[in-house]
């Protein structure tokens, strides 16, 4: 993708009427919406898949009924994947004046045998996230960047590691140039990982019988991850004390809820 490309899409978001883009907004309702772009990790989970868990199906419960949230995640996809099967443009389309746009993509990025979704690090990974960035601003939205939140990986020492090479660091320069609110899932999530210890993590990641999955969650771990996003959105003052709750309280797994694909 070339800043040629990136600079005739943020003129055409741009050349919209005001009047038309705020038509049907969440302004317009009297509600805000947190909108999530992103991979499966944050992604709805159907009953299909239970007990695996987004971090996105849980994070209503960290905030105030006037902010809802729309989780536009989807599994398996990259930040040029979701961009090129036209998903941001359905975000963009609903999007408004004081919305959000949650960012966090990486895990697929990474993929190199896969042109469809592969992009580097320092150039193409940058380059689509700042079509999130400037189709959010050209809308009246706030884009919010988080880094991607760690899998579950330890070391013979017992050491939690990283696995995304250079994509945080590649999102944290981007966030600084652009002057775009960072969220550091990954360095919190290791940190998180860490602490709990090789065992314990087990019960955050979506390990059952038949499956040992240490990239997806199951909901204690998709709570902990959405705590996590909500202590950062209110840290880095996206949104303010009124619009977040229980930050600290326990949140009965019973709460996450699968619901059948056939009404989706």
């Amino acid at each position: 993708m070339s800043l040629t490309r990136r600079q005739i899409t943020v003129a055409a978001l741009a050349a919209v009427p005001v009047a038309f883009s705020a038509t049907g907004t969440a302004q317009a309702r009297g509600q805000r919406t947190l909108y999530i772009a992103g991979d499966s990790t944050a992604a709805q989970k159907y009953s299909d898949a239970a007990p695996e868990t987004g971090w996105g199906m849980a994070l209503p419960f960290f905030l105030r009924k006037d902010l809802s949230v729309a989780n536009h995640a989807v599994n398996g996809r990259s930040s040029k994947s979701f961009v090129d099967e036209g998903r941001l443009d359905v975000v963009l389309g609903s999007i408004g004046p004081g919305d959000f746009l949650l960012i966090q993509f990486a895990h697929n990025d990474e993929k190199t045998a896969d042109p469809t979704r592969y992009t580097e690090p320092w150039t193409t990974y940058q380059d689509y996230l700042r079509l999130y960035i400037d189709g959010a601003r050209a809308k009246g939205a706030r884009p919010v960047l988080a880094t991607p939140v760690e899998r579950r990986k330890f070391d013979a020492s017992g050491n939690a590691v990283p696995t995304h090479g250079e994509y945080p660091a590649a999102m944290r320069a981007l966030a600084a140039e652009e002057g775009v609110a960072l969220l550091d899932i990954q360095a919190l999530s290791l940190a998180l990982w860490q602490k709990l210890g090789v065992e314990e993590t087990k019960k955050y990641f979506n390990w059952t019988d038949t499956e040992q999955d240490n990239t997806h969650f199951n909901p204690p771990g998709a709570i902990a991850v959405a705590r996590l996003v909500a202590r950062e959105l209110l840290r880095h003052r996206v949104l303010a004390p009124r619009d977040v709750c229980r930050l600290d309280a326990r949140i009965p797994e019973s709460w996450i809820t699968w619901p059948s694909p056939a009404t989706v």
